[in-house]
């Protein structure tokens, strides 16, 4: 069984948590995998989506990107909110300090991917440069994508056909990757809802869900997670050789 530890992080003059897990049965170091956690900062499905990537033979970490400081938790949902909307603030620092201590963990070879869901999803995309293997965000809320440049790492990026929040973001996404001819595999699941990975029932009616368009399709999850895994073997083996 993959344990998730919690641990505390120095930034700067404050601290947060992050949520961590190793790999079972691994004696070197392995790539690691940066996960940034949707708008709900839900902790149970942040643990289920960090076992997925530590199974995989990843070491995953999450930071808790509500937890700096000591603001009620809706102040920072805000905040991180209008981080992303304007592309500055805390979030970001959180970020780079959880990128840099995922890398110097003893199991992590240094090199890192960053993935994310909804807003982690969003942050995702926005940080996604040479420091990082590849970003693969799951519905990334990004207004504009105006942000992609040639520096951009590849790309491997999951939507729903269905999602009432992210509209066309897959045609979006795709334009602006040709155009700064970025590596990718984007990908619209028929059928599937906003937060398609993301489970959710234990904090939210499932019908309530569906009918919002927010519940989990577990096919559509785990095909998803079998492109991520396939695009990062490619993305790390290129940066290893």
């Amino acid at each position: 069984m993959i344990t998730v530890d919690r641990i505390i992080v120095p930034a700067g003059d404050d601290t947060f948590e992050a949520l961590a897990a190793i790999p079972v049965g691994v004696d070197q170091p392995c790539p690691g995998v940066l996960l940034i956690h949707d708008v709900t900062g839900d902790e149970a499905d942040i643990e289920r989506n960090l076992r997925i990537i530590a199974g995989r033979g990843y070491v995953a970490f999450a930071p808790l990107m509500y937890s700096a400081g000591s603001r009620r938790k809706i102040t920072c949902v805000v905040a991180a909110l209008r981080s992303l909307a304007t592309r500055r603030g805390q979030a970001f620092e959180i970020i780079e300090v959880a990128r840099q201590t995922l890398a110097q963990m003893p199991m992590c070879t240094g090199d890192v991917a960053i993935t994310g869901f909804c807003m982690g999803g969003g942050f995702a995309l926005l940080v996604a440069d040479e420091r990082y293997a590849a970003a693969a965000p799951f519905y990334g809320s990004v207004v504009t994508h105006g942000f992609v440049g040639p520096e951009m790492c590849p790309v491997v990026a999951s939507f729903g056909s269905r999602d009432p929040i992210v509209l066309r973001g897959e045609k979006r996404l795709v334009r602006a990757l040709e155009k700064n001819g970025i590596p990718h595999d984007v990908k619209t699941y028929e059928g599937a809802g906003h937060s398609f990975a993301n489970q959710l029932d234990d904090r939210f009616p499932p019908r309530l869900l569906r009918v919002m368009g927010l519940a989990y399709d577990g096919e559509a999850s785990a095909d998803a997670w079998g492109r991520i895994f396939a695009f990062l073997a490619d993305r790390f083996a290129e940066r290893a050789s």
